[in-house]
């Protein structure tokens, strides 16, 4: 099966080149001590149905039926297909209170399961940002490759992600896809202390390093992994795994939400928390032209 990935076409399989299945480890949540480990070694860790199923079925009805009164969906259409117009609408969730914050909604992204998993994995209390990544895909969308710490790196080194599907979603509905061996191989040691040292919002860099996946892996090694999600399906990661996402090929919207979890006690970047975070005060604002990435690469000789 033929899969695009940004801007290739990859095939699934376990061959170079091609893009591998993810391992999943939710039969390591009794166990912290392997989980840890997993962690160390792939960089990720993928758990199949940690929350409840007709939860995350609810918050996706609410999430859909706010796009409807958008008319960001094909009118007639099923409602919970969350079909997209012809020409596509952007609906911006991220950050927009009244949508993350439903109680609808929170019973997703700050679900119990979650802070009782992150209470058990920090061995203490945990807490989560305030401010959420909600996204709807639409055709063609995808996501580069890229650190997380680029655009979340002022406060504590425990931070993670947390990545969750709203709904069933195939590999050709754009699913998130990470770069195993990134966070701990050294051949990408360079490409941390350069890249993964950067702040788009002191440094006015582009966020991405690169839209093509296999610009990581023929440069640094590494393999790419992905998989088919369901709803109750959650990725947690951490800031040094580099992870992208396949291309939306579908006429649906995809739905998603990355939410960050970090020991309460922890520093933490005060641009994602309180009733109104600030968020990227600097990076893409107005009349503000951020270097290039391939600029920043030249320098860094990357």
């Amino acid at each position: 099966m033929d899969v695009q990935f940004g801007k290739r076409k990859m095939k699934l399989g376990d061959g170079e080149n091609e893009l591998g299945q993810l391992r999943d480890s939710a039969a390591l949540l009794g166990d912290v001590a392997a989980l840890k480990a997993r962690m160390d070694e792939d960089g990720y860790l993928w758990l199949r149905g940690l929350l409840d199923r007709e939860k995350v079925a609810d918050t996706r009805r609410f999430v859909l039926d706010y796009m409807a009164e958008k008319e960001a969906l094909v009118p007639g259409a099923p409602v919970l297909e969350g079909v997209m117009p012809r020409d596509g609408k952007t609906v911006p969730m991220a950050g927009r209170r009244g949508v993350t914050h439903d109680p609808r909604v929170l019973q997703t992204l700050e679900a119990p399961e979650l802070f009782d998993f992150f209470q058990r994995y920090f061995g203490e209390p945990a807490v989560t940002f305030d401010y959420k990544w909600l996204r709807a895909v639409g055709n063609e969308g995808f996501t580069g490759a890229h650190y997380d710490i680029v655009y979340m790196g002022r406060g504590s080194d425990r931070l993670h992600t947390t990545w969750i599907p709203l709904g069933d979603t195939p590999i050709d509905h754009g699913t998130l896809a990470v770069c195993v061996g990134s966070h701990r191989l050294a051949s990408f040691e360079k490409l941390r202390l350069t890249y993964g040292r950067m702040d788009v919002d002191r440094d006015l860099i582009q966020g991405w390093f690169t839209d093509d996946p296999l610009d990581i892996t023929t440069r640094f090694g590494g393999v790419w992994r992905t998989a088919a999600f369901e709803m109750g399906d959650v990725m947690i990661f951490g800031m040094h795994t580099l992870h992208a996402s396949t291309t939306n090929t579908t006429n649906r919207y995809r739905l998603s939400c990355d939410v960050r979890y970090q020991p309460k006690a922890d520093p933490i970047d005060d641009r994602w928390t309180g009733v109104e975070p600030r968020g990227h005060y600097a990076w893409q604002a107005a009349g503000v032209q951020a270097k290039t990435m391939q600029a920043a690469r030249a320098e860094w000789g990357i």
